[in-house]
């Protein structure tokens, strides 16, 4: 990115002249804090959270209010890749942000236009669409399958998803889900999407028909409890579409971005999807998502999708400083080996502990448990200091950094020790 002078900005713009030494963290000012409970009242009630206000992060480590830390091993649900106020983000925010944050999706900017690149090049596709949320990433990409549907298979429009998939929490890319009881939600929901058990490639088939134009599921269904296909699904899927003339959507929000290792999880199985989506990590904590065409899917024409804020200078400069820690030589290795070290504590405490196994790949890892003592765990393990997430009531997630340390993998061992003899 090219930059101005710094002898060429005044103090007044310079944010790293304006701004003062920060004081050491000493909690809220007096009276300025304000009790959870006073907070909620303002917020909509769609997410229970415990009682505290989280306050400051750094790395692994999260501060609340009150001055107490965690360990987190939830990382905004994957979102933090290089964790809590990573140094690479910091540097990318304070520069862009004295430069220009969003010139409007009319015009282009010189961010976009790298990040854009960048992404083709790590990934071998033909175009990019940058965005806000995967949320918006999917909805997107259902967009880009119905309209080369339309252009190429006389109009077919159904996308076959399956039973436990977290697409999103749009109107659509709910349809497309399969979270159990969200079809009671918001109905009517949008029509075109048919479901099937993950993992089964025979119900796949049989569920393709004239009007099918996609196949779209995750790597690893994430949400549903780090569920891991069996060996083979991916390339089953990738042939099933070329033998149906279909388009195959891998969702990667949660699994790509270097969570399990590679860029993208399904280099794990050898394939390249038609369209790829991208989120959560590809901003390390900022609000940016991709979708990602392949020269057979890119069909988009003007008009024919936008974003207010999509592709705007200063997330595209903050997720091309990250593509770039990712990509580094050496850096999926490193994730490859603290996945195992991982997977070895969680094999350990399953095996102490009985009734429990472990699954997932690089650092996107779960403990699975034969009674439903997820939840009461998680809270026992925040009491403890440390933060995990129940996936469901039988199943713990766990999503640290992508750069967390051996010791903090110790840590985490030790904590939840102590935390499952509190139950």
């Amino acid at each position: 990115m090219s930059t101005i002078p710094s002898s060429e900005i005044p103090d007044q713009l310079d944010p790293l002249r304006r701004r003062p030494t920060p004081a050491p963290y000493s909690g809220p000012a007096e009276g300025k804090r304000a009790a959870p409970t006073d907070i909620a009242t303002a917020l909509m009630p769609v997410v229970l959270r415990p009682p505290l206000v989280m306050a400051r992060g750094q790395g692994s480590y999260l501060w609340d209010e009150a001055g107490r830390r965690y360990l987190d091993f939830v990382q905004g649900w994957a979102v933090n890749a290089l964790g809590h106020s990573a140094p690479e983000v910091q540097t990318a925010l304070a520069e862009q942000s004295s430069l220009l944050i969003n010139p409007s999706p009319a015009f282009h900017n010189r961010p976009a236009i790298e990040l854009s690149r960048l992404l083709v090049q790590l990934t071998g596709v033909a175009q990019v669409a940058l965005l806000n949320s995967g949320a918006e990433a999917n909805e997107t990409a259902i967009k880009l399958g119905r309209k080369w549907g339309q252009r190429y298979k006389g109009g077919a429009f159904g996308i076959i998803t399956t039973h436990g998939a977290f697409h999103g929490r749009t109107l659509a890319t709910m349809a497309a889900s399969g979270k159990p009881g969200w079809e009671q939600l918001f109905p009517p929901y949008p029509p075109g999407f048919v479901k099937v058990p993950f993992g089964d490639l025979t119900a796949m088939e049989r569920a393709i028909d004239p009007s099918s134009v996609a196949i779209m599921v995750e790597p690893i269904q994430g949400e549903a409890g780090v569920v891991v296909p069996p060996d083979g699904y991916l390339q089953g899927l990738r042939e099933l579409a070329d033998r149906h003339d279909l388009l195959l959507i891998l969702d990667e929000v949660q699994t790509g971005c270097a969570r399990t290792g590679p860029f993208l999880a399904q280099e794990h199985a050898g394939i390249r999807a038609d369209i790829t989506t991208l989120g959560k990590g590809l901003g390390a904590g900022l609000p940016v998502s991709a979708v990602l065409a392949n020269a057979r899917a890119a069909c988009f024409g003007p008009g024919d999708n936008g974003s207010t804020h999509g592709g705007n200078p200063l997330s595209s400069q903050v997720a091309l400083a990250v593509c770039r820690v990712l990509s580094a030589p050496q850096f999926s290795s490193r994730v490859r080996a603290r996945g195992e070290l991982l997977d070895r504590a969680l094999g350990r405490l399953a095996a102490a502990w009985g009734r429990a196994n472990t699954r997932g790949q690089g650092l996107l890892r779960a403990l699975i448990f034969e009674d439903p003592v997820a939840e009461l765990l998680c809270e026992k393990a925040r009491l403890a200091g440390v933060l995990v997430n129940a996936a469901r009531p039988h199943i713990l997630r766990f999503m640290p950094q992508l750069r967390v340390s051996r010791a903090e993998i110790d840590e985490l061992e030790r904590g939840l020790a102590t935390a499952h003899r509190q139950l």
